[in-house]
């Protein structure tokens, strides 16, 4: 059986306040897929500087294991945006998210002074889409520099532009979530749905949760950690769904070896597309599984 190439989780990323010292230090330990460490909107104007600190501390000296590290810069048209970014440049951080971007001068200049500042090309761009002219340009945005990894929604942001009320189903959101994941994927990019702000209604989020996986999205941006177990849960790939994608590349690998070019799995029509998406389905179990089993001794093999 032929696997997809290696899939990075991002089915939960985490907002932690920079100027918040005991979240930042418990966020190395918590079962995020990612972690955005954040100096903008989480930070008062009085504590940036101060933020900034504890942040390029926190990933000089914790031990984030698998977790995506990003920092959440100021806008670059802020007093803050342009020291953030080279202070991030060289900090040994996954990734630097933008926020408020509306046209691909942003992400180009960003590149830029990563380039001059001699930024390892493993840094990558995260970039918000959270305004409606940032929701129109897109298209434009997304594919302006090879930088780029993943567009982040901002659907609190984008709702107010759009002043619509926040309503269980998000319907006044849909087409333009819809438009950003189209976007996004034929970029080639990742995509995080938005956060959810009621933290004590789980129910709502899980449903929110499992409306994003519906419009395509890669996973979602969270703002307290009881939301991480609903939403990897609806991000991830259960065992059973593990199951059924082995059982259908197997089901094609069969036909395909009798020369046939599809095959019927399950009373379903099976192409190379559906196995293209159950290849990297299994993908992201496997990587998933990897990453909760316990740890071997150097030189043991699981059983």
């Amino acid at each position: 059986m032929t696997l997809a190439p290696l899939t990075l989780p991002r089915r939960s990323v985490l907002y932690v306040p920079g100027s918040n010292a005991r979240a930042l230090a418990k966020s190395a330990s918590l079962p995020a897929d990612g972690l955005i460490l954040d100096l903008e909107d989480a930070v008062l104007p009085a504590a940036k500087l101060g933020a900034r600190a504890a942040v390029l501390a926190a990933v000089a000296e914790q031990a984030f294991g698998h977790r995506e590290v990003v920092v959440r810069i100021n806008a670059l048209d802020t007093e803050w945006g342009m020291g953030d970014l080279q202070a991030a440049a060289l900090s040994g951080v996954d990734g630097i998210l933008l926020p408020k971007v509306e046209g691909a001068a942003t992400l180009l200049k960003a590149a830029y002074v990563l380039e001059q500042m001699g930024a390892p090309d493993s840094l990558r761009l995260w970039s918000m889409a959270e305004t409606p002219r940032g929701i129109l340009n897109l298209d434009a945005i997304a594919r302006c520099t090879p930088r780029l990894s993943v567009i982040v929604l901002g659907t609190a942001d984008l709702g107010k532009a759009l002043r619509v009320p926040e309503v269980a189903g998000r319907a006044a959101l849909v087409p333009a979530l819809a438009h950003c994941v189209l976007a996004a994927r034929a970029a080639g990019l990742d995509i995080l749905d938005g956060v959810y702000a009621r933290l004590t209604d789980l129910s709502g989020f899980e449903a929110e949760c499992l409306q994003g996986r519906q419009l395509g999205f890669d996973g979602k941006t969270l703002l307290h950690p009881d939301q991480l177990p609903l939403c990897n849960d609806a991000f991830g790939v259960s065992a059973t769904e593990a199951a059924g994608a082995a059982e259908l590349i197997a089901a094609w690998e069969a036909a395909a070896a009798s020369g046939a070019g599809v095959a019927v799995h399950e009373g379903r029509l099976v192409e190379r597309l559906h196995v293209e998406a159950a290849q990297r389905q299994l993908a992201l179990y496997q990587t998933i599984h990897d990453r909760t089993m316990p740890t071997q001794a150097p030189g043991t093999r699981p059983a």
